[in-house]
């Protein structure tokens, strides 16, 4: 009998020191796992406030991970041979001299189509140089279709023209003879921007006009021809281009392939003047 009581008795107390054990190991559990909560929140909140309090440091961070993205998308890409994803660009369109043609008024919508039907031109290109030329023909006092006129005379609309003496672009501007109005647009190179070389160009026209006194004798100028007896047509053909091109602007129809009497313009085919005033805008020196 006492040793099943000492038995009994032992059982029991086993069974006590184990669940004080057990419980005492979860107590302890639960203690460690809140401080290790507190720790974390706690590092959380720092890291926060750091990132927070230092916008350089996190703009760097995120800019490091978004290009580690990008670097491993591009290089998958490319495994797969896609090699255009490597060269993306998406501000490459801010650079794009174009403009939808829906965007313009009527009047201007209707030269910049007829001009890319008669000079076989995309209509979104020639309908950004239609809105410079109304914009710069208004500030400067000059008509834009004589702009227009010069451009398709000149160089046929094409922003990379340059002539055998150096005349350069839509306006084929002689741009060693007035490098001093590219300084304003960062050099001599901007002379094969389009907007750009069509804004240097209406200036060097306005200079020309007002120098000789008309028109007429403003685009002799403007060619190269000021100290000549002829300017083998040039003139002419401007004039005639300039009449279609308000005759367009009026609504009238005009059929795109009409010809101007074609001549080649002074600066290929006469040579520079000799004698002349130095003063003169000669665009052959």
């Amino acid at each position: 009998m006492t040793t099943r009581q000492d038995l009994i008795t032992f059982a029991a107390l086993v069974r006590d020191s184990a669940s004080l054990f057990v419980k005492d190991i979860g107590n302890g559990l639960l203690v460690v796992s809140h401080n290790t909560l507190a720790l974390v929140g706690l590092a959380v909140v720092s890291v926060l406030l750091v990132f927070t309090s230092q916008a350089g440091l996190r703009e760097k961070l995120e800019s490091a991970t978004l290009g580690w993205l990008n670097a491993r998308h591009e290089a998958r890409a490319e495994a797969d041979g896609n090699t255009l994803l490597a060269n993306a660009e998406p501000d490459a369109i801010a650079r794009a001299t174009a403009t939808d043609p829906r965007d313009l008024s009527r009047q201007q919508a209707a030269v910049a189509h007829w001009l890319a039907r008669r000079y076989s031109v995309a209509p979104e290109p020639i309908s950004r140089l239609v809105q410079e030329a109304w914009a710069v023909g208004n500030r400067a006092k000059v008509e834009p279709t004589l702009i227009l006129a010069i451009m398709a005379i000149e160089s046929r609309f094409n922003p990379f023209a340059q002539s055998s003496v150096g005349a350069q672009g839509l306006m084929q501007v002689m741009t060693r003879v007035h490098d001093d109005k590219y300084e304003a647009f960062g050099g001599t190179h901007a002379a094969f921007d389009p907007v750009t070389n069509v804004r240097v160009g209406v200036q060097v026209l306005k200079e020309c006009i007002q120098r000789a006194g008309s028109l007429e004798e403003g685009l002799r100028y403007y060619v190269g021809g000021a100290n000549l007896a002829e300017d083998t047509g040039y003139t002419a053909r401007v004039l005639a281009e300039h009449d279609l091109l308000k005759s367009v602007a009026s609504g009238r129809s005009v059929p795109a392939n009409t010809s101007t009497n074609i001549v080649r313009p002074m600066r290929e085919a006469a040579s520079a003047p000799s004698g002349g005033d130095s003063a003169q805008i000669a665009l052959l020196r």
